[in-house]
């Protein structure tokens, strides 16, 4: 019976173990995640999801002081549209992040950083560049373009000196859009290194409609795949999103994947960004304590818990601080949301707005809790301790579960 460890995601000459863990924002998916998936010859993401955030958090830099100084006479307003990113701090935040994970990386495997089209940050076109840019000049391995098309991303970097060098990939949900980004960066002449295909039961934000039941990976895949081999495109194929067990991966492995992407099982490690008490919520929910909706201002669905705090809360829009969605007009939807429950409740101490989040605050604050649909399983993977908590996993017992495992059995931890 095989295992993973029994076939290699090839890069040209470098073969490593066919892991990829996802790119969980905001630093949930930490630089010592993915530092551990390089050591262990696998792939790691870190996130530049509200860089400059975390880059204060790690570094004690002060680039949110500094944005909400400059903007602090906005904050009453509800135009944002004056409120902008200094593309020199996002830069230098961006190479901080990056720079800092790649001097700390040890071990054969790659570190890729996931870049989302959707965080628009009130220039989208300027401060993807940007973060891109700086991501290449910081040493990143490679780029992930995640959340959206990302039709003319390509097109963006293809003047840097790396742009052939470095790994650059894609994350897709169907053929279709497949088809759309090769069509559009064949001008650059320069294909994509890998195609991440997120399924339906991926966390977080889902490339689908509330249709989203309807779809499944693996005829995804498949699809995507027989493309490929039609057109003699010889690109990579990572499927992502419900992978749970090693057998699992293996599946796909064997019907012509080049290697999985998971991320479900890596929320409830020592490694991982979010807090104890977050993660103990994580171990506990059951299957019905899961929900997809469309509180998300990118307009995507998004699978989250259902006892998330930031559900129905109505915080203040702090985009002068953040402001990460804001489009090119200084407008998102959370903030239309929060202005009629604001005009329909005049004097109101705590809104509650019911259709959007404040994505930007309430990811930072920890209180946005995406998952994917298989967390409710995570109680089956650890040891309940005698005060009713579950033991936290090292990302090294679960990246080598994936890795070693045969007949959908999960090890528990020691």
């Amino acid at each position: 019976m095989k295992r993973v460890d029994d076939f290699r995601l090839k890069f040209g000459k470098k073969e490593l173990v066919p892991i990829v863990i996802g790119g969980m924002g905001v630093d949930i998916s930490t630089a010592e995640l993915a530092l551990e998936a390089a050591r262990l010859g696998g792939v790691g993401h870190i996130s530049d999801a509200m860089v400059n955030t975390v880059a204060d958090r790690r570094f004690n830099a002060k680039f949110v002081k500094e944005k909400l100084k400059q903007y602090k006479f906005n904050v009453a307003n509800s135009d944002k549209s004056v409120v902008q990113f200094d593309l020199g701090q996002l830069a230098e935040a961006t190479k901080m992040h990056i720079g800092k994970t790649m001097e700390a990386k040890r071990g054969d495997g790659l570190i890729l950083v996931n870049c989302m089209e959707k965080l628009t940050m009130n220039a989208p076109k300027e401060t993807l560049r940007v973060r891109m840019q700086a991501a290449l000049d910081a040493g990143i391995d490679g780029i992930t373009l995640a959340a959206g098309l990302h039709l003319g991303s390509f097109a963006l970097i293809e003047d840097h000196p790396r742009f052939r060098d470095a790994k650059l990939g894609i994350i897709v949900s169907s053929l279709r859009a497949l088809q759309l980004f090769l069509r559009k960066t064949l001008r650059c002449n320069r294909l994509p290194d890998y195609v991440v295909v997120e399924g339906p039961l991926a966390g977080g934000h889902l490339g689908f409609g509330m249709d989203w039941s309807q779809y499944d990976l693996a005829t995804i895949v498949a699809e995507i795949r027989q493309f490929l081999l039609a057109e003699k495109l010889d690109i990579p194929l990572i499927p992502a999103g419900g992978i749970f067990t090693g057998s699992d991966a293996v599946s796909y492995l064997e019907n012509g994947a080049s290697a999985v992407q998971v991320a479900t099982r890596f929320t409830v490690t020592k490694e991982c960004g979010l807090p104890e008490d977050v993660q103990q919520e994580y171990f506990k929910v059951n299957e019905d304590g899961i929900e997809v909706n469309m509180i998300s201002p990118t307009g995507y669905p998004m699978r989250m818990l259902s006892k998330s705090p930031a559900i129905g809360d109505g915080i203040r829009p702090n985009c002068e601080a953040y402001g990460y969605l804001l489009d090119s007009t200084g407008n998102c939807s959370y903030i239309n949301s929060y202005n009629r429950e604001a005009a329909a409740n005049p004097g109101a101490k705590r809104l509650s707005v019911k259709d959007k989040t404040c994505l930007c605050t309430q990811m930072r604050n920890f209180d946005l809790w995406t998952c994917g649909h298989y967390t409710y399983r995570l109680k089956d993977t650890s040891r309940k301790l005698p005060d009713g908590t579950y033991q936290l996993l090292s990302a090294e017992h679960v990246f080598h579960d994936y890795q070693f495992s045969t007949d959908n059995r999960i090890a528990l931890p020691e």
